[in-house]
């Protein structure tokens, strides 16, 4: 049986549980595959792949959001960056370790790979959202929408309420706040 990147994404996740992150090691995973570390290698050539994996299908689930009810451009914020959110809980202690693995002094170009990440995560938000600022306007749009985004997705990571309620109600403040700037457009 062929192995895709998205069937060992699952696998690493199942096995990180029991390892962090941290502790996944390749040969492992390929083991419990029952598939030589050459085959794994064809699909993945290092562990942070099956992180940006993991993210890629946050992504995916924002995405396929459907938005056609949402009121305005600050309703499809919320709703999108949730589904991103809620795409990631199930395994949202792991996502934390993923971004402590990417963040290691040593990791400078993961590091350099997550802000280009998120850039293009707040690309989507704004396709999604139908914000259409230009110039100095967009720029402003950005900015703000970075780290609306990378503030609440911080929270979220150690956020232990039920069902990140918590985050849930600081992403809507700070869609509100937002939108209050004039940032919705």
């Amino acid at each position: 049986m062929p192995v895709n990147k998205q069937s060992l994404v699952d696998q690493a996740l199942l096995l990180a549980e029991h390892t962090g992150w941290e502790g996944l090691q390749l040969t492992t995973l390929a083991n419990s595959l029952n598939i030589s570390v050459a085959e794994l290698a064809k699909v993945v050539k290092q562990k942070d792949e099956l992180a940006d994996a993991w993210f890629d299908r946050a992504d995916q689930a924002m995405l396929n959001t459907e938005l056609s009810g949402a009121s305005d451009a600050a309703e499809k914020l919320e709703l999108a960056i949730r589904s991103w959110l809620n795409a990631l809980a199930p395994y949202q202690q792991l996502t934390r370790q993923m971004l402590y693995y990417k963040l290691e002094p040593g990791h400078v170009h993961l590091q350099a790979a997550a802000l280009l990440r998120i850039s293009r995560t707040v690309q989507w938000l704004r396709e999604l959202a139908g914000l259409q600022a230009n110039g100095g306007k967009r720029i402003a749009q950005e900015l703000a929408l970075s780290a609306l985004f990378t503030t609440v997705f911080i929270g979220w990571l150690y956020d232990s309420s039920p069902e990140q309620t918590r985050s849930l109600k600081r992403l809507k403040a700070a869609i509100t706040t937002f939108n209050h700037l004039g940032l919705c457009r």
